[in-house]
């Protein structure tokens, strides 16, 4: 049997995951004075290193870049469904090992650089080459082989079927790269989609250029750009300065009140696959010891830190996997707070005030929850000293790469990436090998043995006591009222912004 999935230009082009914003006029009361308009701001919190999500960990670039500069050949649209993309329908073998994508007509680089076939060969050996560093290029391993029949089809096999690949593809790992522009790609960035960036200022913004030769329907504006801002209070205020149009993501969710003038402002609460983690090193240091891995969770209440840290916005999960996913589970009660059983195994582990470095990078989210968590492990005769580190430049280096910490806290927000938190090698430091064959058989089985595969393996995590699962964070987004094209959800790596536009 033969799978094959078409969409038009029109469909491939409806980017419905909008979370950007405008520039200097908002909240203006003049529609006609805003329907003129060909600009817009986003505010931003968390902004990136650099322009190279190939060798820089983070979700800031490809927030920043996938679907706006550089496209996969699919995306997951805003209800978490698989739509085509660079490849306009593909086709399955029966074996389920073999994918046949056969590609849009038509597309160009933003260098002028025709997409052919060869591209994307180039661009997925190189995921699985030294040249990406990123962790996340552990989801294209799977690939056993690459061949280009012709310029506009792409014949890609896996070593074994893979339930999941095809859903990672839509991540940065499948963003499709111009063989002769990947030089110097920390500054400039040369993709197939609808804008390029036409200027980059480390740590304060990016510009966004419309492209006129863009493949699929055209963007709604002109120019778009990121503003960063650390201080999550002035971020809000330059909303109500009119600096900016959107804030992509109220860090302040205490200041919700303050946009609750229709007329003015529209305020989109939703989801997202932003797993808030309090993770400890597994690998080293007195978190190697699962009990007293034990012991954290069962002195955390992570109700009181959603009501204390993030205004009582946000879900309790209790793993890694969203309710958005088929193979999500209630956990919560796996490690309920009791703080009696926390402080009776820190006794067993024999660490009562024992130090904690607990290493925090300077986001709202973390810093907030931080000081609740220290306050509810001294109850339990943990002492964690809390230590902030800049985001993304010093946290990425000491902590997610050099391992240098015990506990830390950080918004996980790429979709399906269970796999990668815990996988081998990574920051968290989980013995991936306990897990690693019910992976392989749920992955390779049919799609109810997948689900129940996953569920098990999600379990596993969180009996292991591989982390703390705070909270998932919620889908804040304060608007402009003017402003079209808002998601109510986030659950990709992107902020697209084609479709956004001006009622």
């Amino acid at each position: 049997m033969t799978l094959r999935l078409t969409a038009s230009a029109a469909t491939l082009a409806a980017v419905a995951l909008t979370a950007t914003a405008c520039s200097a006029g908002a909240g203006s009361d003049s529609s006609a004075e805003d329907e003129a308009r060909t600009d817009m701001v986003v505010a931003h919190t968390a902004e990136p290193a650099n322009l190279d999500f190939t060798t820089t960990g983070g979700a800031a670039i490809p927030q920043a870049l996938m679907e706006n500069v550089y496209e996969s050949l699919v995306r997951i649209d805003q209800d978490g469904e698989l739509q085509p993309a660079l490849a306009e329908s593909w086709d399955i073998s029966e074996d389920r090992a073999t994918y046949t994508f056969h590609l849009q007509d038509g597309v160009t680089f933003s260098n002028g650089d025709e997409l052919t076939s060869s591209d994307v060969k180039f661009s997925y050996d190189r995921v699985n080459s030294d040249a990406w560093t990123n962790g996340l290029k552990a989801k294209m391993a799977v690939i056993d082989e690459i061949t280009t029949p012709d310029d506009q089809t792409v014949e890609i096999t896996l070593s074994d079927p893979s339930n999941v690949w095809l859903y990672d593809l839509a991540s940065a790992v499948g963003a499709v790269f111009s063989e002769d522009a990947v030089s110097d790609l920390a500054n400039e960035a040369v993709g197939t989609g609808p804008y390029e960036v036409s200027s980059f200022t480390r740590g304060q913004e990016i510009v966004y250029s419309a492209r006129d030769d863009y493949w699929g329907e055209a963007p709604k504006l002109e120019t778009v750009t990121f503003k960063y801002y650390k201080d999550p209070v002035a971020a809000v205020n330059a909303v109500k300065s009119g600096e900016v149009d959107v804030l992509a993501s109220l860090q302040a969710p205490e200041l919700a009140g303050d946009f609750e003038s229709p007329d003015e402002y529209q305020v989109v609460e939703g989801t997202t696959n932003g797993e808030v983690v309090l993770s400890m090193n597994n690998a080293e240091g007195v978190f190697s010891d699962q009990k007293a891995r034990e012991a954290v969770l069962y002195a955390i209440d992570e109700q009181a830190i959603i009501d204390t840290a993030w205004g009582g916005y946000g879900t309790l999960i209790g793993g890694m996997v969203p309710p958005t996913s088929p193979y999500y589970e209630d956990l919560t009660d796996v490690f309920p707070h009791d703080l009696d059983k926390a402080k009776e195994l820190v006794s067993e582990a024999g660490i009562e005030g024992e130090s904690i470095n607990f290493t925090v990078p300077n986001l709202p989210y973390a810093t907030a929850s931080a000081e609740i968590v220290a306050s509810q492990l001294e109850a339990a005769g943990l002492k964690a000293t809390i230590e902030t580190q800049e985001f993304p430049a010093v946290w990425l280096e000491k902590t997610f790469t050099n391992h240098e910490y015990d506990m830390s806290i950080i918004n996980h927000v790429e979709a399906n990436d269970m796999l990668t938190v815990f996988g081998p090698d990574y920051y968290t430091g989980y013995d991936y090998s306990h897990i690693e064959d019910a992976v392989k058989k749920a992955d390779t089985g049919s799609e109810e043995e997948y689900i129940s595969g996953m569920k098990d393996v999600a379990r596993t995590i969180t009996e292991d006591a591989a982390a703390g699962f705070l909270f998932l964070f919620p889908n804040l987004i304060v608007a402009d009222a003017q402003v079209d094209g808002l998601p109510e959800n986030f659950v990709s790596d992107a902020f697209p912004i084609a479709t956004l536009s001006w009622k």
